[in-house]
Formats: structure tokens, sequence, C-alpha cells
């Protein structure tokens, strides 16, 4: 119980939470990216899932997008995140929210490019039985 109140309480304050793309896990992330579930609940025909994610240094979670809407709350170290376009859409710090819409047009790529772990709690709020993310391929860029 004292789980899904927990999943509750982050998923009110990062719901109202309106700022632009941030990071999420991607299938095909760099080595030593890991994420583990913290909480998940079903209700209807969505998926709500808490998980904690972690970046190390020179890392990246690959080109991906969501199925559904993603919010996420940056726990330590700086996330750089990047659009289909190449450009970059965001550093996020400790302490920074995030938000990833859904959609096979929202294709980004979030990295580490500083010296410490990015550790981030993202509440992903999907269809039901939908994966965490959809691999996408490099539109291009000198990102990888």
């Amino acid at each position: 119980m004292r789980i899904l109140a927990r999943l509750g309480a982050v998923g009110a304050v990062l719901a109202a939470v309106s700022l632009p793309a941030g990071l999420a896990h991607a299938t095909p992330g760099g080595p030593g990216v890991t994420a583990k579930v913290i909480a998940r609940t079903t209700v209807g025909d969505r998926d709500y899932i808490l998980r904690e994610i972690t970046v190390p240094p020179g890392q990246g979670t690959g080109w991906h997008y969501h199925d559904g809407t993603l919010y996420g709350y940056v726990k330590q170290g700086t996330l750089s995140h990047f659009d289909a376009t190449c450009a970059p859409d965001g550093v996020y710090p400790a302490g920074s929210t995030i938000q990833e819409p859904a959609g096979a047009d929202q294709v980004h790529i979030g990295e580490n490019r500083g010296t410490t772990d990015v550790v981030l709690e993202v509440l992903y709020v999907l269809p039901h039985g939908a994966p965490f993310s959809e691999d996408a391929p490099n539109p291009g860029c000198a990102i990888e």
C-alpha cells in the first residue's frame, strides 16, 4: 500500500508539471544503463509504472519514442536531451522535472555528458501492455 501511495504522490506532482521533453529509458541503452520498477498499477486501459533509471557518464538511452506520456524527475546528475532534428531540446540538472509526449513523431535520445551518474524517477503512463519504449533508428544525427 505504501508503494501505491508513493506512485500516486509522484504521479500527481509530476503530472502537474508542464515542461519540455526529457528522458526515459530506451531498450538499446548504452552499457551500464539500468532501470528498476518501483511500483506498477493498471487503471482501466492505462498502465502506471514508476521506474528508477540510472545512466552512467558517457552513456545514453538510444534513439526511441513512447506510446504514452512520461513524467520524470532528475534525482542526480545532468541529463542532455536531443530531438529528431539533432537539436538539443533541454539540459536537465538535478532537481529538474521533465516530460515526454507520446508518439512515433517524438523520437529522441537522452545522454549523460557529465562525470556522475544520472538518476531519474520516471512515471510511465502507457496504454495497457505497451512496452516502456519503442526503438527508433538514428534520424541522421552525429549523436549515438
